[in-house]
């Protein structure tokens, strides 16, 4: 018996309900660029190494590279467009990120965001040293990253005090 080509799959996307008939192979990555139009997801290695495609998948964070949009099915999804508020107000992450100077080309921005949200959600006192080990996954080839290690310690304090 094969497997189906095409599979429909509903999930929701930073709050928004979405269905689509998909192939069956369609990586999760693809599917929010591509079928969605979510483009701040940014494709690097397309291995799993470089952490540019981390997503949030029910709160956790993902290789949207190497997960399928089946895999997806009936799960809850935040990418970097969903950090925002509706009115444009930059998530704590972000704003400390502007302020600190933390990304130059900005490409693996968005998977470095989706990354530590995920990490302060289960750190929310880091210090240094486990931001750095939170970090790792991640490759920027712009900075050298400690800009980013002072944005997250800038933005815990503000996330706790929400």
């Amino acid at each position: 018996m094969t497997a189906p080509k095409a599979r429909s799959v509903t999930t929701t996307v930073n709050g928004v309900r979405a269905t689509r008939t998909v192939e069956t192979r369609l990586l999760l990555c693809d599917f929010l660029r591509h079928e969605l139009d979510l483009t701040g997801t940014r494709v690097g290695c397309e291995h799993g190494a470089c952490g540019a495609c981390t997503v949030l998948l029910d709160g956790l964070p993902v290789r949207s590279c190497l997960t399928l949009a089946v895999q997806a099915d009936g799960h809850a999804i935040t990418t970097v467009e969903g950090l925002a508020a509706s009115d444009g107000t930059l998530h704590p992450l972000q704003a400390a990120f502007r302020e600190t100077h933390a990304l130059q080309c900005g490409y693996c921005t968005a998977g470095i965001l989706m990354t530590l949200v995920a990490f302060l959600a289960e750190h929310p006192t880091p210090n240094e040293a486990e931001v750095r080990a939170a970090l790792s996954g991640n490759l920027c080839r712009c900075t050298g990253y400690q800009h980013m290690v002072d944005a997250v310690l800038l933005a815990a304090p503000r996330l706790a005090g929400k």
